[in-house]
């Protein structure tokens, strides 16, 4: 039996001399504060919703009008625009994972920039080119096809803010599938359809999923583009954010209400992501 005492290797001395000179310093202790304070800044905020209001008056709530007229109608204008989004950004992300072409980066910054667009920008953008005298919108006014102010409009407003969450999801996770997989089926006589449907979004479906709900979940929070290009009428455009804004003036029962169903879907969704990334990893 080896009788030599272990040594540590001079990187763990190193870090272990660090934490100590950390330590001395009071540095540690300052560090754990920061992280408290800035936890219960986090908490706080989301703990007064669920105090401000009575498990009585919270079910209430979800009878009236407005609260079933928001929530049906976001759940309904989310999963559509999340649709639309994986249906047409899933092709653009498995391009721009597998391809280099000329352009490629006026693509992605295009594809990111609803993300640091102010959304009453996106909305007024939106509106300039879909209403009734917009760049687009003027000429299906001729075909009596109106767009702005409607429900379809909320779905092109949330398909345009929540599209560069979906997009770059997907495209990192097609960009993590081995070649070597497509490389095989290729040789097999798999034709480019083949590999994309057979083989590569497989084995990315993990990120795909977790791209979409996290799509869904933009959506679902999406409130200055509405406001701007769909407006704010109940039951055709208000969704839940637009009617916290709407019932804050007068029914604070209601806007906490579904100020908590946003807070669970929050937190759905922080769960499901993550449920997800483990099962790729």
């Amino acid at each position: 039996m080896d009788s030599t005492p272990f040594r540590q290797s001079p990187e763990v001395t190193r870090r272990e001399g660090g934490l100590a000179r950390v330590s001395r310093a009071g540095l540690t202790p300052l560090v754990a504060a920061l992280v408290a304070l800035f936890l219960l800044f986090v908490t706080l905020p989301v703990a007064s919703l669920f105090l401000r209001i009575s498990p009585e008056a919270f079910l209430r709530s979800l009878a009236e009008p407005v609260v079933l007229d928001a929530l049906s109608l976001s759940l309904v204008t989310a999963a559509v625009s999340t649709a639309i989004v994986v249906i047409f950004g899933t092709p653009l992300a498995l391009v721009n994972a597998r391809h280099d072409y000329r352009g490629r980066a006026i693509v992605d910054t295009l594809t990111d920039l609803p993300i640091v667009l102010p959304p009453a920008v996106a909305g007024i953008a939106l509106l300039m080119a879909f209403g009734r005298r917009g760049v687009v919108g003027q000429y299906l006014d001729h075909f009596g096809i109106s767009i702005a102010f409607t429900t379809v409009a909320v779905i092109l407003a949330q398909v345009f803010v929540a599209s560069p969450f979906y997009i770059r999801q997907a495209r990192a996770s097609f960009e993590a599938v081995d070649r070597l997989y497509e490389d095989a089926a290729r040789t097999l006589g798999a034709s480019p359809a083949t590999v994309a449907l057979r083989v590569t979004i497989p084995l990315a479906w993990g990120g795909l999923v977790s791209g979409a709900i996290l799509s869904f979940a933009r959506a679902l929070g999406e409130f200055g583009a509405t406001i701007m290009f769909a407006g704010n009428f109940q039951g055709r455009t208000q969704t839940m954010p637009l009617a916290i804004y709407t019932t804050m003036q007068g029914d604070l029962d209601a806007a906490i209400s579904l100020a908590i169903i946003l807070v669970a879907i929050s937190f759905g969704v922080i769960a499901s992501v993550k449920i997800m990334t483990r099962r790729r990893l």
